[in-house]
């Protein structure tokens, strides 16, 4: 298929793989609700693995490479302690707000990719990440009005520490964007985490329901046409095209919550989502010419 298509399209597909995403997102809410978060995520990635096993051997592919696996490990690992916290959280807060917090991962990635592979961090990206900090504040304080549980309060830090997870396999995934397809990064992806959640199914999560698996599979088909849809448009369209497409997720999320399970988004909530994307968008922006802040090696 030729890459050659207009931006309106590829931020269209790109802004329907974000749809999708949201969608998969209420699916797992209401398995995570009905079974705990643990079986949810475990299920989900087991039918991931079902789904693009066979896609994957199809191809007759080489096996990855030993650099690749160790890179599959440890970014599964990481992706699955973000996934299993986002959605544990994601069962006490409602889903716009739980999916504006997670909006701090690419702030959060800007710091570490300074940190660890060495990358400048621009005046833009401390700006920004101050902006979006009074985001953060602004739901704390709508949940502070609201005389918020303390379970709601747990499941706001839960999301802001898989956020920072988050940050860090993004920092991972551009390695493994070097020795790997999307393909197998999603297919490995799922393979460690369900070996990892395999080994404490026995204490945190029974067997599915067959009435469950419906929700099950739907989950893991609609993670992976998001992925390809998203794969699809960031090959066709310039990051920068595309990159303010992400925060569509809260519209689809505030909506999804709002039909699925009768949430309302709260003034505070959508205050603070505006606050974090600004800060996100000031971080990114061009760099204007003048003095950048080097980290120490």
């Amino acid at each position: 298929m030729s890459r050659h298509v207009s931006p309106v399209t590829a931020f269209g597909v790109a802004a329907g793989g974000i749809a999708v995403y949201a969608a998969m997102d209420a699916i797992m809410k209401g398995l995570s609700i009905a079974h705990g978060a643990y079986a949810a995520v475990l299920w989900r990635s087991v039918a991931g693995v079902v789904l693009l096993g066979p896609v994957f051997l199809a191809r007759r592919k080489a096996w990855p490479t030993r650099a690749a696996l160790r890179l599959h490990g440890a970014r599964g690992l990481i992706a699955g302690g973000s996934v299993l916290l986002f959605f544990w959280g994601l069962v006490r807060v409602p889903m716009a707000q739980g999916v504006a917090l997670t909006f701090l991962a690419p702030l959060i990635a800007l710091f570490l990719a300074g940190l660890t592979l060495g990358e400048r961090i621009r005046r833009a990206a401390i700006g920004g990440s101050l902006i979006a900090s009074l985001g953060v504040l602004a739901i704390a304080a709508g949940q502070v009005q609201a005389r918020a549980s303390e379970e709601m309060v747990l499941g706001s830090v839960a999301i802001i520490v898989a956020s920072i997870l988050y940050a860090g396999s993004l920092i991972l995934l551009r390695r493994q964007a070097q020795v790997a397809d999307p393909l197998e990064v999603a297919l490995f992806t799922s393979i460690v985490l369900s070996g990892l959640l395999l080994v404490g199914a026995p204490w945190f999560a029974a067997m599915p329901m067959a009435a469950d698996l419906p929700a099950i599979v739907a989950a893991a088909a609609l993670g992976s046409v998001s992925a390809v849809a998203l794969a699809w448009a960031y090959a066709r369209a310039e990051a920068q095209v595309l990159a303010p497409v992400e925060y569509t997720a809260f519209v689809w999320s505030a909506l999804f919550g709002w039909l699925v399970f009768a949430e309302r988004v709260s003034p505070w909530t959508v205050a603070g989502a505006l606050l974090i994307i600004a800060g996100c968008l000031v971080a990114v922006r061009k760099p204007a010419p003048g003095p950048q802040i080097e980290v120490a090696q």
